[in-house]
């Protein structure tokens, strides 16, 4: 039995990376340069990136340690790059 393409989680998902891909490109392209808008965007992108592991990389199922391990990988880049971007 197939599920319905409009019943399955992946499609909702693509359809977020979708618009969050388009609301960072509009917040980015719109405002410039700015530490705010650099680390928003930063967050942005890491948000797609943990959607994609959870969710197309079938991390969500994964054990624990493995999912515990890819989450916080995703908050320390982020927090070192929004660091740096702030340093520099």
């Amino acid at each position: 039995m197939t599920r319905s393409l409009f019943n399955a989680r992946s499609t909702y998902v693509w359809l977020g990376l979708v618009a969050v891909t388009v609301v960072s490109w509009a917040v980015g392209a719109e405002h410039g340069i700015g530490s705010v808008v650099a680390i928003v965007v930063l967050a942005l992108a890491l948000i797609k990136v943990r959607f994609v592991g959870l969710d197309f990389m079938e991390l969500r199922s994964a054990p624990l340690v493995l999912r515990a391990v890819f989450e916080g990988y995703c908050i320390i880049v982020w927090m070192v790059l929004a660091g740096m971007y702030l340093w520099l």
